[in-house]
């Protein structure tokens, strides 16, 4: 089992920054690939990153890139979601997820632990 705890959401102007945590508990935090998703109002929830075991593979989705940026640090069992240059359409609950077969994916069937969610708010 592994619990996630997500905290840094909040109100933000465009072409603001937020950065995301996700402290994880539970089994070894660091045999986890990692990733976060996002779900607005009325849609389905979307992959925005991942995240390799030791960090050293990334992915995102096209809407983030180069604004985004996903990164972990295993001895303090946390993951990070620095997020720049944010847009209205960014407004969003943000998850962590934990992929229990240890490969970072990009859909929400590749992940087997979540978060409750943090809301992220960009006004325009």
């Amino acid at each position: 089992q592994v619990q996630l705890v997500e905290s840094g959401g909040g109100l933000v102007q465009a072409g603001g920054s937020l950065r995301l945590s996700c402290a994880a508990s539970g089994r070894t935090f660091s045999s986890n690939a990692m990733g976060w998703f996002r779900q607005a109002p009325g849609k389905e929830r979307e992959f925005v990153a991942t995240i390799s075991r030791n960090g050293g593979y990334t992915d995102y989705a096209d809407s983030v890139k180069g604004r985004f940026t996903i990164s972990r640090e295993n001895a303090k069992n946390t993951v990070y979601l620095q997020m720049s240059s944010l847009k209205p359409e960014d407004t969003a609950v943000y998850y962590c997820a934990a992929s229990a077969l240890n490969v970072p994916a990009t859909t929400v069937a590749g992940y087997s632990y979540w978060g409750q969610g943090t809301q992220v708010a960009v006004s325009s």
